[in-house]
């Protein structure tokens, strides 16, 4: 049986998953790493056990696919990452120079804090790179790195570095790493640097220089289907990698959402993206210009707006692993939807500042409302609450930007978009109908449809015209799932939606709060 694999490289787990030719899943495996937080604010992944972790998955869901299906053949490889999170290897050795800096990482703030100043403005790289600046992206987490990490700034220093995001190292290592593998990336995770022309698609030199690069020191960028080299070793030898995309790309096309089409991804957090065509829409309030997906090195792009949320399925392990108060993510469902409402609280989740459509870096977390009536269901369900009305925020600017007076549905995927709850909120919060499709992993369907797309395995008018037939409605691929309508009027969802506003601004300029942290900076 044919057949095409996929890499999932998420935040917390890695997961590998094996669709056969009409986008079925045949079989799975995920694995979840450590999350390093050296301080507060600060985290890291090791990129060494991320590819062991890659290396168990692809064994694992490859035999789980001839157990159930009989001997199979991987047409080609596709993978879909964490975005921004960057890291650093030694060109000669392969070996990573310092830890990975994740995209939730907010050390960079200092930084950014300056640049902006410097600048005047906090949009002052949007019109190039279609972003504001942030601690988000990756090159701040670059600029920390030069700064702060010696042997990373030599490195770089004598051209001896390697300087890519999460994608970039998977296909390193999986074509030969120092063995003569490849140094590429794809369209969309190039578009998270804040280095790249959003316009021209490739690097901007002088931004690079500014942040102290040049462009012939990072990957070289392709589009999101293609071939990006051939597996070197192990179950996979040979194989094409032929599709590659950030994980909010992918779950774009996963969904198969065309022009002026939205979804919204709920993992650690929500990403909430609306094709906008094939002409780069620049937002005024407080969205990211991005890249939605290339189909070929020779095809249009499919442009973009995004609002990304730093704290959404986060948020939940927040409340099960720092606060006990529930014991799985399953159990916040059953918990929130043991009270009727939040009897006023309201829980603004910026852990790490806020980001769209916000961009405040100072802001923290707060829990407002609280009264001796208050017990942890209402905090629970305050929490998911809070997810809803971030992404109210984030459609309200989205609709704005794109002159569009009503987007018509949110197609939704994730993890957290499981919690039936949730979605049945998340709807009265836009007042607008949520659908789930049967496959969630919707990340690593786009990233099979590109890899599938990138060898001529599956035609592109197949993949993006699914209501048209391409899919009946018991495959991976069928937009056919569950569907929630508005259960709240609008006068009630308007009033709520005010408190929340009220609750988000108490959150502002409160990062002072916090003592100095003592922990000792890397001295490699």
């Amino acid at each position: 049986m044919d057949v095409i694999a996929t890499i999932d490289q998420g935040t917390q787990s890695t997961r590998v998953y094996v669709y056969d030719s009409k986008a079925t899943p045949t079989s799975s495996h995920h694995v979840e790493f450590q999350q390093h937080r050296a301080r507060a604010g600060w985290i890291e992944h090791d990129p060494e056990e991320i590819w062991q972790g890659v290396e168990l998955c692809i064994q694992t869901a490859l035999k789980a696919a001839e157990e159930k299906a009989g001997p199979i053949k991987v047409k080609a490889l596709g993978i879909t990452n964490q975005r921004e999170t960057t890291l650093v290897w030694d060109k000669t050795t392969g070996k990573p120079l310092h830890n990975a800096i994740v995209w939730m990482d907010s050390r960079t703030e200092s930084i950014c804090k300056q640049i902006e100043e410097e600048h005047g403005s906090k949009d002052h790289f949007r019109p190039v790179t279609g972003l504001p600046i942030s601690t988000y992206f990756s090159s701040y987490k670059i600029k920390w790195l030069l700064d702060n990490a010696p042997k990373v700034r030599q490195a770089v220093q004598s051209r001896q570095a390697y300087i890519g995001t999460m994608d970039t190292w998977l296909i390193y290592k999986l074509t030969g790493a120092h063995s003569g593998g490849v140094f590429v990336t794809d369209i969309s995770n190039a578009a998270r640097t804040n280095l790249m022309d959003i316009r021209s698609r490739q690097w901007h030199p002088k931004t690079c220089t500014y942040f102290g690069l040049e462009p012939d020191m990072l990957p070289e960028i392709k589009s999101n289907a293609e071939i990006f080299g051939y597996v070197k070793d192990g179950p996979l030898q040979g194989v094409p990698i032929a599709g590659c995309l950030g994980d909010q790309h992918a779950a774009l096309l996963g969904q198969r959402c065309k022009p002026m089409e939205a979804k919204n991804t709920y993992g650690t957090g929500c990403f909430l993206l609306l094709n906008t065509g094939n002409e780069a829409q620049e937002s005024k309030h407080g969205l990211l210009t991005t890249i939605g997906y290339q189909l070929g090195p020779d095809e249009a792009p499919q442009y973009a707006l995004e609002g990304s949320i730093a704290i959404g399925g986060a948020g939940v392990s927040w409340l099960r692993d720092q606060m006990g108060l529930i014991e799985s993510a399953e159990e916040s469902e059953a918990i929130a939807s043991s009270v009727s409402d939040t009897a006023g609280v309201y829980f603004v989740p910026a852990f790490g500042g806020l980001l769209a459509p916000h961009w405040r870096g100072d802001a923290r977390g707060v829990i407002v409302g609280l009264t001796s009536y208050t017990n942890k269901a209402h905090i629970v369900r305050a929490l998911l609450q809070a997810i809803c009305w971030q992404a109210r925020e984030v459609m309200d600017a989205m609709q704005k930007d794109a002159h569009f007076s009503q987007i018509q549905l949110l197609k939704v995927d994730g993890g957290a978009s499981n919690n039936n709850l949730l979605m049945q909120m998340q709807a009265d919060a836009l007042q607008i109908p949520v659908e789930r499709p049967s496959h969630l992993e919707t990340t690593s369907l786009g990233a099979a449809f590109a890899a599938g797309i990138g060898i001529g395995f599956w035609s592109k008018e197949w993949v993006l015209n699914a209501n048209k037939g391409a899919f009946d409605s018991k495959q991976a691929g069928s937009s056919k799932g569950q569907t929630w309508q508005p259960n709240v009027d609008k006068d009630t969802n308007s009033s709520q939606y005010a408190k929340w506003k009220k609750a988000v601004a108490l959150s502002y300029d409160l990062a002072d709060l916090a003592e100095p942290d003592q922990a000792p900076l890397p001295t490699s």
